[in-house]
């Protein structure tokens, strides 16, 4: 298949791992890169990425999953929508498993409960049309890669004057989560593997800041075995060089402009707004907001400041910051599984715990 093929050849692997190696050696010391997209968690475990990397390279799942970093608060708040009669709730199936304070949306719906698993808001739109007798709440959370076409499909029930479907707002943007990861004094980093699919809307450009202001090496990567390992030696000879700049090696689908039409969409029915993020806390103009000519499609979210309540030994808050690892969970494997997760990172499929899992260390294709 083409675009897959190419990127899975063995010759180019090993290759690339060779050259990884002697830009290592060149290294003198330990560095540890982060990757920020949950596709990329998934595809690194997979691919058994880990297990083809020296001892000087040591990857660190971030908070690149947007179910994984939707707070309780949020949960609890489409929890109460789902009590309502007259209310439908639409939702990803991701977030459809993930636990609030009083169960999971799962959980409402064997209760009796409306609540429908959708692939597309559109999905949501279609409900609406079909039953004005209910108001059709879309749960929209994802970062700058899920955001326009939610707000595309707000302006397209406006043009056809559907009048029962609302979104609640979770939408979340990636460059200001990671200005908080750096500036956190735990975290120690050398660089970024930048998100693929985030960036195809606003290219390379917004991550600027990370090069120039902390000296963290950066570079957009795609998913596939060989855009990864191309990704972790240009990180890799940043370092060495001491040269740092966002370098985009998913060049087939990221341009630097991003995509405009994807922009202009979000930026009609959004504006920026404070936003908590699980594991991350309260970061300022980190979310997106329904703007006030378009709130008789909104459902208001949770307060952001409203505190989110935590399981006591789940570890999912440490592993999005990229202070521990599934493994150092308590939970992990024993009480934690896929088919009875505790925390989003294990309900996920691109979270950092449901991947391991899957996976382990060595991956399927490694």
């Amino acid at each position: 298949m083409r675009f897959v093929d190419e990127y899975r050849r063995a010759r180019p692997v090993k290759r690339l791992e060779r050259e990884i190696r002697r830009a290592a050696d060149r290294l003198g010391r330990k560095v540890r890169f982060m990757e920020i997209c949950g596709g990329h968690t998934t595809a690194i475990h997979r691919f058994g990425i880990p297990s083809l990397l020296p001892d000087q390279i040591e990857l660190l799942s971030g908070p690149g999953c947007p179910v994984c970093v939707t707070p309780t608060t949020y949960i609890d708040r489409a929890l109460s929508l789902a009590c309502d009669a007259s209310c439908t709730l639409t939702t990803f199936g991701d977030l459809y498993r993930v636990p609030g304070s009083d169960g999971a949306l799962e959980d409402a719906s064997a209760r009796g409960a409306d609540v429908r698993v959708v692939y597309s808001p559109r999905d949501a739109l279609k409900f609406a049309l079909s039953d004005p007798q209910k108001v059709v709440t879309f749960l929209a959370v994802g970062f700058e890669t899920t955001a326009p076409a939610v707000a595309a499909t707000v302006l397209e029930a406006s043009a056809q004057g559907i009048e029962n479907f609302r979104i609640m707002s979770g939408h979340k943007t990636m460059p200001r989560a990671l200005r908080a990861l750096v500036e956190a004094p735990q975290v120690a980093l050398d660089g970024f593997i930048l998100p693929g699919h985030v960036s195809t809307i606003i290219g390379p450009e917004p991550y600027g800041f990370l090069p120039q202001e902390f000296g963290m090496a950066c570079c957009v990567s795609g998913f596939e075995p060989t855009d990864i390992l191309r990704s972790i030696l240009a990180l890799t000879l940043q370092v060495v060089k001491r040269e740092f700049c966002v370098q985009n090696e998913y060049r087939r689908a990221v341009r630097k402009e991003g995509n405009a039409v994807a922009r202009e969409q979000m930026s009609r029915v959004f504006e920026p707004c404070d936003s908590q993020w699980r594991g991350l806390g309260l970061i300022p103009n980190s979310g997106l907001d329904v703007k006030s000519e378009w709130r008789a499609y909104s459902v208001d979210p949770p307060d952001p400041t409203l505190p989110s309540e935590k399981h006591e030994d789940c570890r999912c808050e440490q592993l999005l910051r990229g202070l521990a690892r599934p493994t150092d969970c308590p939970l992990f494997g024993t009480v934690c599984t896929p088919d009875s997760a505790v925390g989003p990172c294990m309900v996920s499929s691109e979270g950092s715990c449901a991947a391991f899992y899957k996976y382990g260390a060595g991956g399927i294709e490694s």
